[in-house]
């Protein structure tokens, strides 16, 4: 009866979720959005959002929608970007980043259903080759705003930093454990394990924009 109840969830309820709580959201939030529309674009040149291709479900690429929260370099070469680099955020990117504020326009991309709530966090169109075989499952869900592995890798871009080799740490390490998580939560899909996950990542956003009171 459980898996019953998991799998009609799954099939209809979380889109429903989505749909409602995404149109819900860009309303309550737009005129917080047009703000931080106007500092961004008073902060740095360039456009207000950053858009780009991303996987999605089945592999079908789509434009995930962003703040820009980086300065814009016109040189292809030079506008690369590798994992745990912040050598181009803004000043107003900062904290973007660091609030998930960011995020914030990828609810447009919820509301069109090229993206979930919770799932795997849409990578990057470069990393295709990754998911083969026992990662392969991943694939049939919405890549999300939020999951397993985003909270476990909340400070990634720290860590990413740390190492001397940031783009091989993040493919071999990072992004196979990133996996590993979001197969867990496609076996535990439900209303429940969505709430928790959502309530959970607020907690931690809150908690990582107080000043801490020590390491931990």
């Amino acid at each position: 009866i459980v898996k019953r109840m998991q799998n009609k969830y799954e099939k209809f309820g979380k889109r429903l979720f989505d749909i409602i709580c995404s149109l819900c959201g860009i309303v309550i939030l737009s005129p917080f959005l047009a703000v931080v529309s106007l500092v961004s674009k008073l902060d740095s040149p360039g456009p207000i959002f950053f858009v780009q291709k991303r996987m999605g479900r089945n592999l079908e690429s789509f434009n995930l929608i962003k703040f820009r929260s980086m300065t814009v370099v016109y040189d292809s070469e030079k506008c690369q970007f590798n994992p745990g680099d912040e050598s181009r955020v803004t000043r107003i990117g900062y904290f973007l980043r660091k609030t998930k504020i960011d995020e914030l326009p990828e609810l447009l991309n919820v509301l069109k259903g090229e993206m979930s709530f919770v799932g795997p966090r849409p990578e990057v169109l470069k990393y295709r080759h990754i998911y083969t075989g026992k990662f392969a499952p991943v694939l049939s869900l919405r890549p999300g705003i939020t999951d397993f592995a985003s909270i476990k890798y909340r400070n990634e871009e720290e860590l990413l930093r740390q190492s001397p080799e940031p783009e091989k740490v993040y493919r071999e390490v990072i992004l196979p454990d990133k996996l590993a998580l979001s197969l867990k939560y496609k076996e535990t899909i439900s209303f429940k394990t969505d709430l928790s996950i959502i309530f959970i990542t607020l907690g931690r956003i809150l908690q990582g924009t107080r000043c801490p009171k020590g390491t931990g």
